[in-house]
């Protein structure tokens, strides 16, 4: 990935530099346009509410709180920039030993659902994962259940597999390992699958790779949990068991996420075209038309706080910052709150 890791070069370890300002890139990055009357400064302001009430949502807080002065926390941050700049993170997820395999047979378009199966079979706890995800409501088709890895290949498809596959894989890494990032593990995994299957929806109007953006639309929520722990262990190890406080979390999570991204593709091996689709949500170029990542982390985002009657874009400022249809942002919003919706009953 030598375009990503080139601008990180100038870092050194006998000086470490402040952090990049949080402004440089965020959640939801629009291109910029030559369209009169602001409309590009309103959408980013648009998006950068939408992105604060998220944070709430997942940091169990309120405004005010996020808005505080952050209280010395540059040696955090810097320690943080320093480790996913040399790639030293302690918490980064390592690539799943049958990841590999897999990846070939779900790419080979004239391979055999047996083969799949097998390799799926061959690895028990993955097994269990691919099941339990298949049968949630995020993946569900009916209201049969789903017993067995070759029925789950039957009745999901290759595309559909594919998808409940890469949620199995990142299942087990985003569960809560103690009482203190529970609720922030539970709403991140239920805030990424929302997220990827909307990029998932809009790829496919789009004739775009759904797979891919369902996949890439789930690793900015494992960038976030990846990065809460990391953030533990310095601050830890620099301020005597001390836990970061929400705005620096937040400041984190804000700055780096899809560094982080990036760098989980990169340890896993995705293609080059999924490396390609995070940056272009990062940092969009001049003009560039608004990405089915980009779109359906707003519509994902939008929805979960919707679901969870939190502060909420306005219903009528969404079009604002969205490049679709009327028609194609209501059928996707409308599949969303059905999968939201049966999440509650279920």
């Amino acid at each position: 990935m030598p375009g990503f890791f080139s601008w990180i070069a100038g870092f050194f370890t006998t000086v470490k530099p402040l952090p990049p300002p949080a402004s440089e890139a965020r959640l939801f990055n629009r291109a910029e346009t030559a369209e009169p009357g602001g409309t590009t400064e309103d959408a980013q302001s648009l998006a950068l509410q939408l992105e604060e009430n998220l944070f709430c949502w997942l940091l169990d807080t309120g405004p005010s709180n996020l808005r505080a002065e952050q209280s010395s926390s540059d040696r955090a941050l810097q320690e943080l920039d320093y480790r996913l700049a040399h790639n030293k993170m302690e918490e980064l997820p390592r690539r799943p030993m049958t990841l590999p395999m897999l990846m070939r047979a779900l790419s080979d378009e004239s391979g055999d659902r047996q083969k799949l199966s097998q390799i799926i079979l061959g690895d028990p706890s993955l097994t269990d994962q691919i099941l339990q995800v298949a049968n949630s409501p995020y993946f569900r088709t009916g209201d049969h259940t789903i017993e067995s890895v070759d029925q789950a290949v039957f009745v999901l498809g290759i595309d559909g597999i594919r998808n409940v596959i890469a949620a199995a894989v990142m299942r087990p890494m985003m569960a809560a390992r103690n009482s203190r990032e529970a609720v922030f593990a539970q709403r991140a995994w239920r805030w990424g699958l929302t997220c990827a299957r909307a990029a998932e929806f809009i790829a496919k109007l789009q004739n775009e790779d759904i797979s891919a953006h369902f996949t890439v639309g789930l690793l900015p929520a494992l960038s976030y949990i990846t990065i809460r722990r990391e953030l533990q262990q310095i601050c830890r190890a620099q301020r005597g068991g001390e836990e970061p406080d929400v705005v620096l979390i937040r400041n984190a999570l804000t700055r780096y996420q899809w560094i982080a991204s990036q760098l989980i593709a990169s340890e896993w091996g995705l293609p080059p075209k999924y490396h390609a689709y995070l940056m272009s949500a990062e940092r969009p170029s001049p003009d560039q038309e608004q990405t089915a990542l980009v779109d359906g982390m707003v519509i994902g985002s939008r929805e979960v706080l919707r679901h969870a009657h939190q502060r909420n874009l306005p219903e009528e400022d969404l079009e604002k910052i969205l490049h679709l249809t009327p028609e194609q942002t209501g059928r996707v919003r409308a599949a969303l709150k059905a999968i939201l919706s049966e999440g509650t009953r279920g």
